[in-house]
């Protein structure tokens, strides 16, 4: 991986000769992983002309979750727990001669942003601005291969929950049930805060689970992810618990169903973000749904859970090949419940098969 790492900050580099900075600052800890391999807490990486740094506190690579760093890049440990690495990288870079420093100031804070220019008074400040996150959309077969792995735990999870009595068990239980099953299957730890959600609160994206009990006759819907190596994928599951479903049941679960089919069947390298969003939303729309929807139908996924690009009404810009992204419309209908689909796939282009569908747990609406 060493190489690949080097190959990714040499496109950096490019990036920034190309705006006029030989120096760079990347403190956004997702993008310190993406160039780094490893990101240990608070640490920077300093792009030099001629050397790059790893600034940091402590041994990076001692804790599996962080990665391990890249053996090309020297690391420089900063003595005991005080000092901001980022200043330190500053210092750095005025003792090495440089006359500007990108930073990436949507990630800086006023605070540390003002350290850096009283440190480095000298310096002329560029921003940075999202090159790295730009750089980190289109993903290599590795990282495919993580999201691949971690979609996998996230299936086992889902599938071994389900063969289990889930009547009477709270969302706040079965959502903790959940995360302990991901990271006894292999996975980092969970890719974000998992939901869990009954009967009325079904269907409500982003839902925190309470102490609400399973009841006969519920919708039951679910929201997880595996992060592993770093790389974090993500599913949504609706199912009916105890009984067979009712009319009204079928109806909503049918319609979100076609709705997730639609953006799934758009995705393809050249289409515009805006055009996914749109093939999901207008089946919602035309039944009547369109107030209550989330602002976006999807969004990539990555080192983190939710990234680049968005597949909102006024995204711009088009999909390329091996982007992953999550499909994930859903109603909810205040008092009732409601249905959530989501899936993680791949963009690949129609003569590699079409989109690479991840997350593959069954979306047939389940009696449990």
């Amino acid at each position: 991986m060493s190489e690949v790492y080097g190959a990714r900050r040499a496109r950096l580099r490019e990036r920034c000769n190309a705006g006029g900075s030989a120096t760079a600052l990347v403190t956004r800890p997702a993008n310190v992983r993406y160039l780094a391999g490893t990101a240990p807490r608070d640490a920077v990486v300093l792009l030099g002309e001629d050397e790059d740094l790893l600034l940091c506190r402590g041994t990076p690579g001692t804790r599996p979750e962080d990665g391990r760093p890249d053996e090309r890049l020297r690391i420089h440990r900063l003595p005991g727990p005080a000092g901001d690495p980022a200043v330190a990288a500053a210092d750095l870079a005025v003792a090495r001669g440089a006359e500007s420093l990108a930073v990436e100031e949507h990630h800086l804070t006023v605070g540390r942003y003002r350290a850096l220019r009283s440190v480095a008074s000298r310096l002329r400040l560029t921003d940075l601005g999202g090159a790295v996150e730009q750089l980190r959309v289109v993903k290599d077969e590795e990282e495919i291969s993580c999201l691949r792995i971690g979609a996998e735990i996230t299936d086992q999870a889902l599938a071994e929950l389900l063969e289990s009595i889930l009547v009477g068990r709270t969302e706040r239980h079965l959502a903790l049930e959940l995360e302990r099953r991901l990271v006894d299957h292999g996975a980092d730890s969970p890719a974000f805060a998992t939901s869990v959600a009954t009967g009325p609160h079904a269907g409500r994206r982003g839902h925190r689970p309470t102490d609400r009990r399973v009841e006969e006759g519920d919708f039951l819907s679910v929201c997880l992810g595996a992060a592993y190596r770093g790389y974090r994928c993500e599913i949504g599951r609706t199912f009916v618990i105890g009984t067979s479903p009712a009319d009204w049941q079928i109806e909503l679960y049918d319609l979100v169903f076609a709705a997730q089919r639609a953006g799934r069947q758009a995705l393809a390298p050249g289409v515009a973000y805006r055009d996914v969003d749109r093939a999901a939303r207008q089946v919602l729309d035309s039944a009547g749904h369109a107030e209550g929807l989330a602002p976006s139908m999807g969004h990539g996924v990555g080192l983190e859970n939710i990234e680049d690009p968005q597949l909102a009404p006024a995204a711009m810009g088009k999909l390329d090949a091996c982007v992953p992204v999550t499909v994930e419309p859903g109603v909810h209908l205040p008092g009732r419940g409601g249905v959530r689909i989501d899936d993680t796939l791949v963009v690949r282009p129609e003569a590699d098969g079409g989109p690479e569908l991840l997350t593959i747990t069954t979306k047939e609406l389940l009696a449990l």
